[in-house]
């Protein structure tokens, strides 16, 4: 199949056509999605508009191989997951459209990486060596290219040290970082940074109290001393990312689309209401772009949307494909 139109997408129809492509594409190609469409009674010759369109539960890349059966992984990115759970695993045949779909979003919410030192504190992903953030966060250090930009596990001083220096020189930073290590980061230092993006992206890894997004924000903006704090949503599942630029309110690239669901039904769609958050991600022509996740949102209507929270119970019950 050929992709690169995906990243071209300009209009709502442009981007139905291609998810109806991709819809096709997939239920021929991808085993596991087949199969899912088939238990729920769903044929291929049937779907004619994106509202028809089944969403794979997330838990079932903890448990089966989703890719195109033509062709063999190029990389497997893992999620952390938690404590007794097993992780998701993504198999993606295709770094490149991976690359590209970093790439392309990164410049189009915050320009060219090169304007920007890139300060990374994503300790609980940065030890693990498959993890699709570290990949995506290690390119855009690369293009950063600034002598300055890189990792930071445990070393908070020199990371201090480091911001200090980079705010008397006013050069235009960006601190991406996991919540808890941020919070560890300004309970060593306030901060006043004027010429830092603060990105905030994850929860607290078991490392601390969970807090509400409008909580935690209060607690980093006052910390590094900025007005807003930024955000990045993506996870194991997905080759896009979201982006806000403050209030937890993200914007998805045109490739990519969130709609929110009935708890109860998952067929029935929801706006400006809270629901389950279904995501459309193109970029994941090879393995299903058509993912039910469990965390809970609203969409607005210009496509924006904001995280709520997460199901209480996430593992999917009584759904034939998990036995099959």
């Amino acid at each position: 199949m050929q992709y690169p139109s995906i990243f071209s997408i300009k209009t709502p129809q442009r981007f139905q056509e291609a998810a109806l492509r991709t819809f096709q594409f997939q239920f021929e190609q991808v085993p596991v999605y087949r199969r899912f469409c088939e238990l729920l009674g769903v044929k291929k010759q049937e779907v004619k508009d994106i509202d028809h369109i089944p969403f794979l539960p997330i838990e079932l890349f903890k448990s089966h191989r989703i890719h195109i059966a033509s062709e063999a992984p190029q990389i497997i990115f893992r999620s952390s997951g938690t404590t007794g759970s097993s992780p998701s695993e993504h198999l993606v045949t295709d770094i490149s459209l991976y690359e590209e779909s970093f790439r392309t979003a990164f410049a189009s919410f915050y320009g060219d990486p090169s304007q920007y030192t890139i300060l990374a504190l994503l300790p609980s992903y940065l030890e693990r060596g498959d993890s699709s953030l570290i990949y995506m966060v290690d390119h855009l250090i690369a293009a950063s290219a600034s002598e300055h930009s890189g990792f930071y596990l445990n070393d908070l001083s020199a990371l201090i040290d480091k911001l200090e220096w980079l705010e008397r020189q006013q050069k235009p930073t960006i601190l991406i970082g996991v919540s808890y290590a941020l919070l560890d980061l300004i309970e060593q230092k306030q901060f006043q940074l004027q010429h830092t993006i603060v990105m905030e992206t994850g929860g607290m890894k078991g490392r601390r109290k969970e807090l509400v997004r409008k909580e935690l924000h209060a607690l980093l903006k006052k910390g590094f001393g900025v007005t807003t704090i930024h955000s990045e949503y993506g996870m194991t599942e997905l080759l896009s990312q979201a982006y806000s630029k403050g209030d937890g309110i993200f914007t998805t690239p045109p490739w990519m689309r969130v709609r929110t669901r009935e708890t109860e039904d998952p067929f029935a769609y929801l706006t400006q209401k809270t629901g389950g958050i279904n995501v459309i991600d193109l970029a994941n022509q090879n393995s299903c772009a058509f993912i039910a996740t469990q965390d809970l949102g609203r969409v607005y209507e210009n496509n924006s949307f904001e995280v709520l929270g997460r199901f209480d119970h996430s593992d999917v019950r009584g759904c034939n494909l998990m036995v099959m």
